[in-house]
């Protein structure tokens, strides 16, 4: 069986074998397709992915059922991001308008980055001038990739307000962009982190910034970008792995978060870095996060 035929064979047999979420929330989710009826239980709230029919809520999407206290929603399988205030977020630079930047963050519509939502160069406090409507090309150009937080939420679009105030956030350099799911994404407590030899900006809207570690803790924020920076091998090669084993993770449908990207690397070092894309290595990968992950909990 050639390569081609047999990706999807292995993968099926990974989505069989491999719950899409962790053993405590197997026993409270079900998959529900669209217009499926989901429940007649009184006093709940209707959220996304649900409408009332007949005094009954039932899906509008394809996914999985999830419940908080009285709120009840759909979490699509696929779909665009919908963002939520204090989301860590990546996107692209789209187009410079009046005072602010459209960025591409994988939602429905492009989000807005005032110009005085941004750290001036060097964290100079003060109020935004004609100059600097200028100078805007120079802070962030089309193209540019930048790491934000969301600091607002429409409630007429659902479009999104973004920020750049912490100096951890701002213009990404050198690193690898990984593109998910965003509904694989699980949001937690920080985004952010420095494992498995290198360093990672997990956003809620299903990108991925795997770039080295840097010397301060502030390298990778502001406006600053060094494209001279020589990255060694070693690191070359964590940031390859963390990708792989991410892919891993997005091609057998499990949640993407620090503690899963760290069980599957750990998985993968028996095996050599070439042959980490190899369809039966990943759904042994797979497999090996999910046992060492459902031991943690």
């Amino acid at each position: 069986m050639s390569d081609e035929e047999l990706v999807p064979v292995v993968f099926k047999h990974a989505i069989d074998r491999i719950p899409l979420t962790t053993p405590s929330e197997r026993e409270v989710s079900n998959l529900f397709t669209p217009g499926e009826f989901v429940t007649a239980e009184e006093g709940l709230l209707r959220g996304h992915g649900t409408y009332i029919d007949d005094g009954e809520i039932k899906s509008s999407v394809a996914g999985m059922r999830e419940q908080v206290n009285k709120l009840i929603y759909i979490r699509a399988l696929k779909g665009r991001y919908n963002g939520e205030m204090g989301d860590v977020v990546i996107g692209r630079i789209a187009e410079i308008q009046q005072k602010r930047w459209k960025v591409n963050l994988n939602a429905k519509v492009h989000a807005v980055l005032l110009l005085s939502a941004v750290n001036l160069p060097g964290g100079e406090l003060r109020r935004r001038s004609v100059e600097d409507e200028h100078m805007m090309r120079q802070y962030l150009s089309e193209g540019d990739l930048i790491s934000a937080e969301v600091q607002n939420v429409s409630q007429s679009d659902g479009s999104l307000s973004l920020h750049t105030r912490n100096l951890k956030y701002g213009k990404l350099s050198q690193g690898v962009l990984v593109e998910v799911p965003p509904n694989l994404i699980r949001r937690t407590k920080t985004h952010f982190h420095n494992i498995c030899g290198a360093s990672l900006i997990v956003g809620t809207n299903g990108y991925i910034w795997i770039y080295p570690t840097p010397e301060s803790s502030e390298a990778a924020g502001g406006f600053a970008r060094n494209l001279e920076l020589k990255v060694d091998v070693k690191e070359r090669e964590a940031i390859a792995r963390i990708n792989c084993c991410i892919q891993a993770l997005v091609a057998c449908k499990m949640m993407i978060y620090d503690t899963s990207i760290i069980a599957a690397f750990e998985s993968a070092r028996e095996f050599s870095t070439k042959d980490l894309l190899l369809p039966e290595v990943i759904l042994q990968i797979a497999m090996a996060a999910q046992m060492k992950m459902g031991a943690l909990e």
